[in-house]
């Protein structure tokens, strides 16, 4: 597995993995009418080229086909973090977050995690700081505001203790 920059060239394999992942991956833990508001057929996706070159934005490829992505902006958000339906539980989310977290200098990284993704983000050393309620589309979901210490800032704490 290769984890590499995003490029333009990747959005239409990140829209169809955007989609599939989240209508099937998700589905344990969401509705159908919550997966339609969340990633709709019609969705557009303008705005994310820009956005995801903006952040630090990585990709992995496996054989040749993309099977995950992630962005983080400069403050630690990471915005977001898919991987392909298909390659679920093969250690490629911890690699692009490893990958993100190196690159990006903060104290504190966050996000906003599915139900789903929570249990990932936890084993991470994540943490709930609130749960939320989101509207999408007229659809409510819950989603958990998440954070967790940079490991440069944790043992600056060690020390200072």
């Amino acid at each position: 597995m290769i984890i590499r920059a995003y490029q333009s060239d990747d959005l239409e394999d990140i829209k169809r993995l955007f989609y599939d992942t989240v209508h099937e991956v998700n589905a344990k833990d969401y509705s159908q009418e919550q997966l339609d508001a969340w990633a709709p057929a019609d969705m557009s996706f303008e705005g994310w080229d820009e956005s995801l070159l903006c952040h630090e934005s990585a990709v992995a490829v496996l054989d040749g086909e993309l099977v995950g992505f992630g962005d983080m902006d400069a403050d630690g958000y990471l915005d977001r973090l898919y991987i392909h339906k298909d390659y679920q539980h093969r250690g490629i989310a911890t690699a692009i977050c490893e990958k993100l977290e190196g690159m990006v200098s903060s104290a504190v990284y966050c996000t906003h995690a599915s139900i789903t993704a929570r249990p990932f983000f936890e084993r991470r050393g994540y943490h709930v700081i609130k749960e939320n309620r989101v509207c999408r589309r007229d659809a409510w979901m819950t989603n958990y505001t998440m954070e967790k210490k940079a490991a440069q800032a944790a043992v600056k704490e060690e020390k200072d203790d």
